[in-house]
């Protein structure tokens, strides 16, 4: 098969065709199913994305640890997914989530509470919307 009828296939046709990247992931985004606010961006292999599609959890991969993780299983933060969707190529997917507490490692109710600034020729960051939820110290002891 030709790459252009492959390509168009996968952005057009109705089969679940993920193009992985080299180190087998996609990128997901996961959203807040009601307020629509961006809560995370992590990555899933294939494992991860079957597991999502089969109960309903997100499940993602660590790049840092090397592992599969459930969202919420040391934390008790999870997602319940209401709906997932996948990109034009098929190398992304978005998940539309009902949160249950903070989306984010830090204890806060999603991973953008940062605003990045540009005045006066600087470039900062202030916090928006940072009120922590947890206390990670609390939650993920070693």
């Amino acid at each position: 098969m030709s790459t252009s009828t492959h390509d168009h296939e996968r952005e057009e046709g109705l089969a679940f065709q993920p193009r992985f990247d080299a180190s087998g992931l996609v990128t997901c985004v996961a959203t807040d199913a009601a307020s629509g606010d961006v809560l995370m961006v992590a990555h899933m292999n294939d494992e991860a994305l079957r597991k999502t599609i089969a109960t309903g959890e997100a499940w993602y991969f660590s790049r840092s640890r090397n592992a599969l993780w459930r969202k919420g299983e040391t934390s008790g933060q999870t997602q319940r997914v209401v709906e997932m969707r996948t990109d034009c190529d098929q190398d992304a997917v978005w998940i539309r989530v009902e949160q249950i507490g903070a989306a984010c490692h830090t204890g806060r109710r999603s991973c953008f509470y940062r605003a990045v600034r540009g005045e006066g020729g600087e470039i900062s960051l202030s916090l928006v919307d940072a009120e922590r939820l947890f206390d990670p110290a609390q939650i993920y002891r070693k």
